[in-house]
């Protein structure tokens, strides 16, 4: 579930709690987060509903003047059931703190380091991650796709690869490219990457 900014800012303030989408399956589920640039948004609920269902609280909890506008956004939108998706509150996104924090104890660094282990044990090509993690420090902010030529991958394997290391919090995204986080600095210099 994509949402811009504007609409990001809003639930943030309070303003939207509700959100309206069509769609042939949902993309988002009840309990579920939603990584967004402004933060980890909660899914409270998601249930399919009928065009019929909504009513003027639906529109402006949702961030429509009225419900004829909402309903003409749904009606605009690709087929698909209609659903009805409860949000909370925007929270501060995890790896950003994990990605910051240089220290290292040792269990902390052991557990980084069979992580990486398992990463490239479980690809078919071969291992990986040390590359990546040397590629992108030597190369920030460059584009991804000059970076998977560089490791001989297609854009889109290069691009879900660095994505596990953002979970780890080892890589900060930019646009364009990527730069290791200070605690990605940090690993590649205790196990000497």
């Amino acid at each position: 579930m994509l949402l811009r900014r504007e609409i990001l800012e809003r639930i943030e303030s309070g303003e939207i709690d509700l959100v309206f989408r069509r769609w042939k399956r949902p993309t988002v589920k009840t309990g579920g987060r939603l990584r967004t640039p402004l933060g980890v948004l909660e899914i409270r609920s998601v249930r399919a509903i009928e065009l019929g269902d909504l009513d003027e609280s639906d529109a402006k909890r949702s961030g429509f003047d009225s419900l004829d506008s909402l309903v003409s956004m749904l009606l605009g939108r690709d087929s698909g059931q209609v659903y009805r998706v409860e949000i909370g509150a925007i929270r501060p996104d995890p790896r950003v703190e994990l990605r910051s924090r240089r220290e290292f104890d040792q269990h902390e660094l052991d557990t980084a380091s069979q992580k990486l282990e398992v990463l490239d044990h479980r690809s078919k090509s071969g291992p990986w991650t040390h590359d990546y993690l040397r590629l992108i420090g030597d190369n920030p902010h460059v584009l991804a796709e000059t970076l998977a030529k560089a490791a001989g991958v297609e854009k889109q394997l290069f691009k879900r690869r660095v994505r596990q290391l953002k979970e780890m919090g080892l890589t900060i995204s930019h646009s364009p490219g990527y730069e290791l986080s200070p605690r990605g600095e940090e690993l590649v210099r205790r196990i000497g990457i």
